[in-house]
């Protein structure tokens, strides 16, 4: 009998079960690419290729949804612009949850990490033209707050009151529950419209961070090692494989950490530090996006993984 909780189902044989999904507070990952998706618009490059003929190959843009099964509550990690198909995904999540009303609340907050398109665009489905949202909270920097609260069209979910905003504190840590929390870390970034934020997700048995979209590791001003040290697993920037991944663009106009810097970078730290490092927001250029790739096989050498789309991780 083989237990696959990353997928939510239990394999016996050739008969298919759902697994019991946990009594406590947990993560569900609801996309993995970066902003355009897996395939992207206009994209004709292997990995679109493959994800237009295989739907099993396609991945959405990345996002998280947190359930505490013990209160029924659950909050979105980034607004993408597939919210629709990651709305469907979280579904079931948490178990206790039940829909009241014409118009249940979908979630009982968002987090925003910054404004770039895959982040925070799937908010435009929340207004009165889609689902009509009432007062959903949403977390983020202040200049993100700002962004949102002064420029249309996101001006106009806040002014009906579709969203109410809410800044976070990066000196504490906002409490969902007695032994469940949230902590926002500023990282670089192009900070455009909004600075960026990764987030630290406190259970009452494990630590989860969210790191989507930084620069690259040396412009940070805390260390790599120290941040993967204070928590038991990390979703972080694995955008490109490689340099050169885009043929004609500098990839210095997009800095992201190349997940090759990323292995060798840690290369000599130990295994159970390297174990926590779990790459998402994966670019649609990226080898990485193919479980069969040498890309995948040279970071599950290295002692880390890619994420898939659906695993539940608990906390």
């Amino acid at each position: 009998m083989k237990l696959l909780v990353a997928s939510g189902w239990l394999l016996l044989g050739a008969c298919v079960a759902p697994a019991p999904l946990p009594e406590g507070p947990y993560v569900v990952v609801l996309g993995t690419a970066q902003d355009g998706g897996v395939p992207q618009l206009g994209c004709r490059e292997p990995n679109c290729a493959r994800a237009r003929q295989d739907a099993r190959r396609a991945r959405l843009v990345t996002s998280l949804v947190l359930a505490d099964p013990r209160s029924a509550r659950r909050w979105l990690f980034d607004a993408s612009p597939d919210l629709p198909e990651q709305v469907e995904r979280a579904r079931p999540h948490p178990p206790t949850r039940a829909e009241l009303g014409p118009r249940p609340a979908l979630f009982d907050g968002v987090f925003l990490t910054h404004a770039h398109v895959g982040h925070y665009l799937g908010l435009a489905h929340l207004g009165r033209e889609v689902y009509g949202a009432r007062a959903l909270p949403v977390w983020g920097s202040r200049r993100m707050l700002e962004f949102l609260g002064q420029n249309g069209p996101w001006s106009l979910l806040v002014d009906s009151g579709a969203l109410e905003l809410r800044e976070v504190s990066l000196g504490g840590a906002l409490e969902l529950a007695p032994d469940l929390s949230v902590r926002a870390l500023r990282v670089p970034h192009r900070d455009e419209f909004s600075d960026t934020l990764a987030f630290v997700i406190r259970g009452p048995r494990r630590t989860l961070a969210y790191l989507p979209d930084i620069d690259k590791w040396e412009r940070w001003e805390l260390r790599l090692e120290e941040f993967l040290a204070g928590v038991d697993v990390a979703l972080l920037d694995g955008t490109f494989y490689a340099d050169g991944e885009i043929p004609g663009r500098s990839l210095a106009e997009i800095p992201h950490p190349f997940v090759s810097e990323t292995l060798e970078r840690l290369a000599d730290d130990p295994l159970e530090l390297r174990a926590k490092v779990v790459f998402t927001h994966l670019n649609h250029t990226n080898p990485a996006c193919q479980p069969e790739s040498d890309a995948q096989a040279a970071i599950r050498a290295a002692g880390m993984r890619v994420a898939r789309e659906g695993e539940l991780l608990e906390l």
